[in-house]
């Protein structure tokens, strides 16, 4: 018998798929959030292939996922979850607070980044804030912090922060939040963006920045 695909629209409830090599973390976030009336586990896997496997045949709404596991690593598993899903939203949840590992995800397409210190309640609604399409970033974590000179342009740090983000696609609230400012602010260093790019708007500006160097990972598609 054929196996019957999901279907989103009618789903009452988030489905969730949770990729971590540790067997004892990856059940006891299972059990955990599997309390949580809006949510289901549809399946946990231990590795990439694992996860691609399920995500091909279940079609998570959300993807919790390590970067560091055996065979290919977290990233290059979002990057093949994207190949086959892109509408599966992946919250990055792992030990690394690293600023460079929150760039990686965040380039590579990552809709959310948590660390395993997390408590219950803020994976619980960052999980419910990706379904909703938003962005979610651990409090107190950092993108890298780069040299304005390293860039052409002027860019300063903060308007690289920036411009990762709305390669993203992040609202100019969503990065307030995220990054701890003001969306005023935020307006503020978009305008210097598409200044210093000579962008007409936001896509063009990130089109810069791939152009120019500044966004190295791959374009969507």
């Amino acid at each position: 018998m054929p196996l019957m695909t999901p279907d989103r629209s009618t789903a009452a409830a988030i489905r969730i798929l949770i990729v971590d090599d540790h067997p004892v973390f990856r059940a006891g976030l299972a059990n955990v959030l599997a309390s949580e009336p809006d949510f289901t586990i549809i399946g946990k896997a231990a590795n990439g292939a694992d996860a691609l496997d399920l995500v091909g045949r279940q079609r998570p709404h959300v993807v919790l996922l390590d970067l560091s596991m055996p065979g290919f690593d977290g990233l290059e598993t979002m990057r093949r979850i994207q190949a086959i899903d892109d509408s599966a939203r992946v919250i990055v949840l792992t030990s690394s607070d690293a600023p460079d590992d929150v760039g990686r995800a965040v380039r590579a397409g990552a809709h959310g980044y948590l660390t395993k210190l997390a408590d219950h309640a803020e994976i619980v609604d960052a999980i419910r804030d990706v379904y909703a399409g938003k962005r979610r970033l651990q409090k107190g974590l950092a993108l890298p912090d780069v040299g304005p000179a390293v860039w052409p342009n002027g860019l300063s740090p903060r308007e690289i922060e920036v411009l990762m983000f709305l390669r993203n696609g992040y609202s100019n609230a969503e990065i307030g939040h995220t990054l701890g400012i003001t969306e005023r602010t935020v307006k503020a260093h978009v305008a210097a963006l598409l200044e210093k790019l000579h962008a007409a708007d936001r896509a063009e500006a990130v089109a810069r920045g791939f152009d120019l160097g500044i966004l190295k990972a791959s374009r969507p598609g």
